[in-house]
């Protein structure tokens, strides 16, 4: 398994919230690969998210562009990695 993780910029947290319920957890469902992910609003203005796939490459093929604009939030950095552990 391989995980995304993605810094973010949230300014506007109920606009977020609404956009990852209507537009893009209903769209990564159906990515190739996809097991499943969490998105946690670290604070009003910042959050981070760890989407997990089966491989690498299904990762890397459903990750946004950096910078890439969603509703209320911004997308800051993105981190590639295996995923060594779950509980």
């Amino acid at each position: 398994m391989h995980a995304i993780v993605i810094h973010a910029s949230i300014s506007d947290l109920a606009e977020a919230k609404r956009g990852l319920d209507q537009e893009v957890i209903p769209m990564m469902k159906g990515a190739p690969g996809f097991l499943g992910a969490y998105f946690v609003a670290v604070d009003d203005s910042h959050g981070v998210s760890v989407e997990v796939f089966e491989t690498e490459e299904q990762a890397r093929a459903a990750a946004p562009p950096e910078g890439a604009e969603a509703p209320g939030v911004t997308l800051g950095t993105l981190q590639f990695g295996e995923v060594i552990g779950s509980a």
